[in-house]
């Protein structure tokens, strides 16, 4: 490797027993960072929380020659994510890099989808973002440095039918990516956001069955995660934890293989409007919008008839 960019850097990597917190912390730690690897070790609905995941990444960077310990808290209990931050302090005396890819499922219709359903999935994702993300930028403010790298998705970007725990939760993490920077900008620390597109067990917990009822209801679901492996992920987040990246914060980029594009921020795409403080009447939007709004505007899931 010509040069290693996270020399002596810290980082805690959430979800990194497999998949693409996986590739990630073994990533940064071949580019020199010191790793915290969490993992709670729990199936994809977050059932049956084990040990073995997290142990065998932080092993396996161990093996490799570089530093690593392992962490089994989860992300969505205050206390856990506060305890997955010492980790890093009491392990390696510091905290300078935060990543976010730990995530659940617990996919169904809104209409069918109980209160426990919604506030799991919430709880990991968007809580836990914040859980860890308020306790480590207390530590990167005091230290005016800092990289924080959240994980958002296209089901909360444009909408996937049967996620509106995890769609909710991940827009929620793109507007949040997007605030941070914000506030911890002018200190020093900057906060980017991942859009993957990878094939992992999240993905694969999908059926294709269901894909194709969704499709045949004529519901337009979010595209669909290209056979990228997991591991393409990881340069990126590599890349904006160094560095080379250290004027890019609070923008979101979409990762799929070799592919990486920078999302938009929302924007009007399409105004109408009327001089001074005239306002519009219920009628005339009524009578307008056909013909300039929504032009050619899709319904991603139009009624059917009876």
């Amino acid at each position: 490797m010509a040069e290693r960019l996270l020399e002596g850097r810290v980082a805690i990597v959430t979800g990194a027993g497999r998949s693409i917190g996986k590739g990630i912390a073994r990533l940064m730690a071949e580019h020199g960072a010191k790793v915290v690897v969490n993992d709670l070790g729990v199936a994809v609905d977050g059932s049956g929380p084990a040990r073995g995941p997290a142990d065998e990444t932080a092993a396996e960077i161990r093996e490799a020659g570089g530093e690593a310990v392992a962490s089994y808290d989860s992300v969505a209990e205050h206390a856990g994510a506060g305890r997955i931050v010492q980790a890093a302090l009491d392990s390696f005396g510091r905290l300078d890099i935060l990543v976010n890819p730990a995530g659940i499922l617990r996919d169904r219709m809104v209409f069918n989808m109980s209160k426990e359903e919604w506030d799991v999935v919430i709880a990991v994702h968007l809580k836990g973002h914040f859980n860890l993300i308020q306790p480590a930028s207390v530590i990167m403010r005091k230290q005016r440095s800092g990289r924080i790298i959240t994980f958002s998705s296209t089901s909360g970007l444009w909408g996937n039918s049967g996620q509106a725990n995890y769609g909710a939760a991940k827009d929620g993490v793109a507007g949040l990516t997007r605030v941070v920077a914000r506030d911890l900008g002018r200190y020093g620390v900057t906060c980017n956001a991942i859009v993957p597109s990878a094939e992992t067990r999240m993905t694969a917990s999908v059926p294709e069955a269901s894909r194709e009822l969704r499709a045949s209801a004529g519901i337009a679901a979010a595209p669909a995660p290209l056979a990228r492996p997991p591991e393409a992920i990881a340069p990126v987040a590599v890349w904006l934890a160094s560095d080379a990246a250290s004027d890019i914060n609070g923008q979101v980029f979409y990762v799929s293989g070799g592919l990486v594009g920078l999302m938009s921020h929302p924007a009007a795409g399409r105004t109408i409007t009327k001089p001074g403080d005239e306002r519009w009447t219920v009628e005339e939007l009524a009578a307008v919008f056909p013909t300039s709004l929504g032009m050619d505007l899709p319904n991603p899931a139009p009624a059917r008839p009876e």
